[in-house]
């Protein structure tokens, strides 16, 4: 049987690396075809590796934490006697450097595309590192000399941006300023990578438990501290009477959940309306590139969904607007289900154009969410609560128990101004009011 290469498959279309978790099998075990190698991570998703084919894991090429790129062979399958040359011929041609590899960080966007020269080193740096380094002037021998709290010394995103301050200095010399800024990209456009900040001094007390962030974690946290520091939130709310579509789910929860064996939810119906909503105020789907706005065509809808960890995930519903409303509520409940067994596809949480994020699931009326970036604006919906209401009827107003929701939307005032941030949320309340009850799905 000849030997099968096995390589890191490309996990979404901006993944340009991966982090072996951990190594499901081991060398001199059997596989089957299908069957799991090992797990991997991205700043995107968790997954795992099945085998390209059936036989004998003849050699495995990279550890447990190390970080591999995207086409690179990672195992061999095969039988021992054709191992021979064919092995050391991928080993010597796979087991390249990580340093000489020039890569675009994806942890974070990079608006500048310039790349300087290549730092070359025994000493691993990450593509994010190198970049870093590359664009704030710092020479390899002064790289060599920042110390590394990541696995085997390697030098982190955060070692290197706590150095930023003190650069080229031999005593540490605190900063006279809150926020340090990263210097603009090489082309004038803003870069988009988070700011040093002065971290406050945190005092342990007797009794106080220290748990470490899980990766994922993380990643949120990184990736929210960035939404902030590069848009500046606005918030604007609206209260929607919502009776007609609780009234029609109740009606037609039953049924559907006896036909089709799932639940029937609000959210399809709230992206629904969010969907038509942008059709009509179609600046609220872009994304801003320096000083360039750019259109979306598709109107992809993320939808914030909690794991059992805790931490959150952001399916995407690519074309929602495409749908009808039986395919939106098919859609949700597959990717709600696969997101909370850890079965999301890399391309599934990626390409979103607009968020919807539903707090009232932990029974708030409403919340003031952060802009997934680089998107410009989300939604969050609170929750659902009867409320006395005054009903506009033609014999005149009066006073009526109805099912009240609030509305938050959070937008980008760099790109998008109160009008156009308050329409919309409005004009997405208006056709949740105007749901039809006697629809059919």
């Amino acid at each position: 049987m000849p030997n099968t290469e096995m390589i890191m498959p490309k996990m979404g279309e901006s993944v340009a690396e991966a982090t072996i978790i951990k190594w499901l099998k081991k060398e001199g075990d059997n596989v089957e075809a299908d069957e799991s190698v090992l797990e991997i991570a991205t700043d995107k998703v968790d997954s795992e590796v099945p085998s390209p084919a059936s036989g004998k894991i003849l050699k495995l090429l990279f550890k447990e934490g190390d970080v591999v790129q995207v086409g690179k062979v990672i195992c061999l399958i095969g039988s021992e006697a054709e191992a021979g040359s064919q092995q050391q011929t991928v080993v010597s041609a796979s087991v390249i450097p990580e340093v000489k590899q020039e890569a675009v960080s994806v942890s974070e966007p990079v608006v500048s595309r310039s790349v300087a020269p290549a730092i070359l080193s025994d000493r691993f740096y990450s593509p994010l590192v190198r970049n870093i380094a590359q664009k704030e002037g710092i020479a390899q021998a002064e790289l060599d000399t920042i110390p590394g709290t990541g696995k085997e010394g390697r030098v982190t995103k955060n070692d290197i941006l706590a150095y930023l301050p003190n650069k080229g200095q031999a005593t540490t010399v605190a900063t006279p300023k809150a926020v340090e800024e990263h210097k603009p990209a090489s082309n004038g456009q803003q870069q988009q990578s988070a700011p040093v900040v002065n971290k406050p001094a945190v005092i342990i007390n007797a009794g106080d438990e220290i748990i470490e962030m899980d990766r994922m974690r993380k990643l949120i946290a990184e990736h929210m501290v960035m939404s902030k520091h590069t848009s500046p939130h606005v918030t604007s709310y609206v209260e929607a009477d919502v009776t007609n579509i609780v009234l029609w789910r109740n009606k037609m929860k039953d049924q559907f959940e006896k036909r089709e064996g799932e639940k029937l939810t609000f959210t399809p119906i709230f992206i629904e309306a969010v969907t038509k909503a942008i059709k009509d105020f179609p600046m609220v789907n872009v994304s801003v590139d320096g000083t360039k706005i750019i259109i979306r065509k598709n109107i992809n809808i993320g939808m914030a969904a909690a794991l059992p960890s805790g931490n959150l995930i952001v399916p995407v519903i690519k074309n929602a607007d495409r749908m009808n409303l039986y395919g939106l509520t098919k859609t949700v409940n597959d990717l709600a289900n696969r997101a909370r067994n850890n079965k999301l596809l890399p391309d599934e949480i990626q390409g979103g154009t607009y968020t919807l994020t539903n707090v009232g699931t932990f029974g708030n009326v409403m919340g003031t969410p952060i802009i997934n970036q680089p998107q410009v604006a989300i939604l969050a919906v609170g929750a659902i609560r009867k409320k006395p209401a005054v009903i506009e009827t033609e014999f005149g107003d009066t006073i009526g128990i109805r099912h009240m929701m609030f509305l938050s939307h959070a937008y980008d005032h760099r790109v998008v101004d109160g009008a156009l941030g308050g329409s919309f949320v409005r004009r997405v309340a208006d056709y949740l009011e105007q749901f039809d009850i006697n629809r059919t799905i």
